[in-house]
């Protein structure tokens, strides 16, 4: 899959099979879709997806835009493996926010990117102001003799499937069903960095890891979970808070690896296959915290 980062620096070589989405999960919806894509490919053809590198309220009011199921590296990788051709990750900017829709339409979409056929959400808003809406792009490339479809949002179990309902079960500690949505293992990845070490000195060392701050981590508490170190799977245990017992201020999250010893600083942990436990506490002191650890790692197990 080709990733082109720049509009500018594109030369259309081929006819394109487009879906414009931020893809945030890149869930079974999406999936559905971009399979609609690959499977219409005909010779001479390329699928391709189109979305930007930051959520665009980032752009109108940063900091502020919600937290990612995955980060860009995550969504570049289960795109990749979306059978597409081509992949347009562009950042959502001054340029792309003042574009009027019927200009993004004939100047990008037909002229510039060789558009045949465009698959969107049915909800889909674009261009300058958010003017521009499904029934003007089907209304503008039916005039064009590009086919388009505003696809409804999948459903299961009688609800949507959408990026917002995914992040809710994330929260609620419903593993299971996020995972089913997403179709795939929900997965946090970090690079383990210097902690205060009190882990190792409660006879529990802990990775301390650093996660990318778009992320979307589980809410504090204390998790069940897979951790994969270097290509092997290791039973965990997770803590996700402000460390109440020793007056921690910042949230850290802190990962236990079950019949594991070393130090691994420098290197990458994924964690899926999670499972809550319970809520974080304050403990009266050391000991208590120690008994509570050591009832954790045995539910784990």
């Amino acid at each position: 899959m080709r990733i082109v980062r720049s509009l500018d620096h594109y030369e259309a070589a081929a006819d394109l099979l487009l879906s414009i989405g931020l893809f945030d999960g890149v869930h079974i919806g999406h999936r559905a879709v971009l399979s609609r894509l690959t499977s219409a490919r005909a010779p001479g053809q390329l699928a391709a997806a189109f979305t930007f590198e930051r959520h665009p309220q980032e752009y109108f009011h940063p900091g502020q835009g919600p937290k990612c199921l995955t980060t860009m590296e995550q969504k570049v990788n289960l795109l990749a493996g979306c059978a597409l051709d081509l992949l347009f990750l562009l950042p959502f900017d001054e340029r792309m926010q003042t574009t009027p829709a019927q200009t993004f339409l004939e100047e990008i979409l037909l002229e510039r990117l060789r558009t045949k056929m465009l698959i969107v959400g049915e909800n889909w808003r674009f261009g300058q102001g958010r003017q521009g809406d499904v029934y003007l792009a089907e209304r503008l490339l039916a005039a064009h003799h590009c086919a388009f479809e505003a696809a409804p949002l999948l459903e299961r179990d009688g609800e949507k499937v959408s990026s917002t309902r995914i992040r809710s079960l994330v929260e609620e500690h419903d593993f299971r069903k996020a995972d089913a949505l997403l179709g795939s293992a929900y997965e946090v990845r970090g690079i383990v960095v210097t902690g205060e070490g009190r882990g190792q000195l409660l006879g529990y060392p802990t990775a301390n890891l650093s996660i990318a701050p778009e992320k979307l981590i589980p809410t504090p508490g204390v998790y069940a979970c897979r951790a994969r170190r270097d290509g092997k799977d290791y039973d965990a245990v997770t803590s996700i808070g402000d460390n109440p017992t020793f007056n921690g201020k910042a949230l850290t999250v802190e990962c236990h690896l079950l019949h594991f010893s070393g130090s691994i600083y420098g290197e990458q942990l994924s964690l899926t296959e999670w499972r809550f436990l319970r809520e974080q506490k304050r403990f009266k002191n050391a000991e208590e915290l120690i008994a509570q650890m050591t009832l954790d790692v045995q539910t784990a197990s």
